[in-house]
């Protein structure tokens, strides 16, 4: 019969199991979209900044997928930077038809991610972890 730590340690290594299928289907299916999206842009034979920008959240997706599968860790800066592509995307396919407020809402949320990844730098500079996670700066 198998002890509870040994159940829990079987249950962690599924997950990761798991979670390694998902991240190489997230990969497998960013890598589709872009190609999809280089087709339709050689069929139109138009290449706008909006596609860049889709072209650009595809490869940050790209690098986190690579980055969580090499390391294990994703670093949450990451999804803050495709945060901000995403967002700078939305202004420039939707500037014609947004109010001078949401344009003003959506800078500013650019803003407030930018000022986020800085913190997180700081912090990740300022207050580094060991490799097995824990923060040496910060009694237990």
């Amino acid at each position: 019969m198998k002890t509870s730590s040994q159940l829990g340690k079987a249950g962690q290594e599924a997950i990761k199991y798991v979670e390694q299928l998902v991240l190489v289907f997230i990969g497998m299916a960013t890598v589709y979209a872009t190609f999809d999206e280089i087709y339709k842009m050689w069929v139109t034979a138009l290449v706008g900044v909006g596609d860049l920008l889709l072209l650009f959240l595809y490869l940050e997706v790209l690098s986190m997928v690579k980055h969580y599968l090499g390391s294990g860790k994703l670093p949450v800066r990451y999804p803050l930077y495709i945060g901000i592509v995403a967002l700078a995307r939305y202004l420039v396919l939707e500037v014609k038809t947004l109010t001078p407020e949401h344009i003003l809402a959506v800078a500013t949320a650019v803003l407030i991610i930018a000022l986020a990844v800085l913190v997180v730098r700081y912090g990740h500079v300022r207050f580094p972890y060991t490799e097995d996670g824990d923060n040496p700066n910060v009694p237990k």
